[in-house]
């Protein structure tokens, strides 16, 4: 979404921009990063290239780039996208290694204290 519009029209579908939408089943499951790959590359020639565009309020041109700042998924979808081990003592990106993990023999999970 543009933040550069105000906070009443930024959130308006004429402004939304959605890129990709996985359909649940269809979906490509472990091959989300080759799913991706095409968008990943446009979003690096935008960062360091940047495309220009016309800014209507300065009557000018500039060169704008292009920052990802989030994506939405669920946990086995973070794994899958960043690369990060979301299975074992360090599951947890935001505590990395200072997580409060106990195994739990009996059950044979990790238990990660302190979480919901």
């Amino acid at each position: 979404m543009c933040y550069k519009l105000p906070p009443w029209l930024c959130m308006k579908q004429p402004f939304l921009i959605l890129f990709v939408l996985i359909d649940g089943p269809n979906g490509p499951g472990d091959k989300i990063d080759v799913f991706m790959q095409p968008l990943i590359e446009k979003l690096k020639e935008l960062w360091v290239e940047g495309v220009q565009t016309f800014d209507p309020s300065s009557n000018e041109m500039f060169k704008l780039h292009v920052a990802l700042l989030w994506t939405m998924s669920d946990f086995p979808a973070l794994a899958n996208l960043s690369g990060w081990s979301t299975k074992g003592e360090f599951a947890c990106p935001c505590c990395n290694i200072d997580n409060r993990s106990q195994w739990l023999p009996h059950s044979g999970k990790w238990c990660y204290m302190g979480h919901r």
